[in-house]
């Protein structure tokens, strides 16, 4: 007789890239991570939306920023050359996050990842698609398309 004990059959694991904004933790899917740079002054755009620092030059293209501190309406300081842009790719455009600082990459268990619990009411969008507790510390997983919506869906 074999003490062969099966494998789960959940082994499917999600990679996350961590950073933090303000004094809470939130990690985006690595998959949609292009590149991690340091801190470049945005241009202006005028009528652009608060949360929008402007564009910079990256090798020839224009990339929007967001301060994602001001659209997840967290209170901290202005953005500065201690922080990091992550570049990602959303709704097939590739935008820059302005974050306090890139922590880790993460490999977590598809079992370990919860979804947010239901908080009532009408808030305006919810912008954490996914929870999961590393090392004692609740993590938070942004929802990229909310984040940054198509651009036909800001004129709906």
């Amino acid at each position: 007789m074999s003490d062969h004990v099966p494998l789960t059959t959940d082994t499917a694991e999600h990679e996350l890239l961590s950073f933090r904004v303000g004094e809470q933790e939130y990690s985006v899917d690595i998959m949609s991570v292009r590149e991690i740079r340091g801190w470049t002054r945005a241009t202006p755009l005028p009528h652009a939306s608060a949360y929008i620092c402007g564009v910079i030059n990256l090798r020839g293209t224009v990339l929007p920023i967001i301060d994602l501190a001001k659209r997840l309406a967290i209170d901290v300081a202005p953005a500065c050359e201690r922080n990091v842009i992550i570049v990602v790719q959303v709704n097939g455009q590739t935008l820059g996050l302005v974050v306090d600082a890139v922590s880790d990459i993460l490999s977590i268990p598809q079992s370990e990842i919860q979804s947010p619990p239901e908080m009532g009411g009408d808030h305006g969008p919810t912008f954490v698609k996914a929870l999961t507790i590393v090392e004692g510390r609740m993590l938070r997983v942004l929802d990229l398309d909310r984040v940054h919506p198509p651009m036909d869906a800001d004129a709906a």
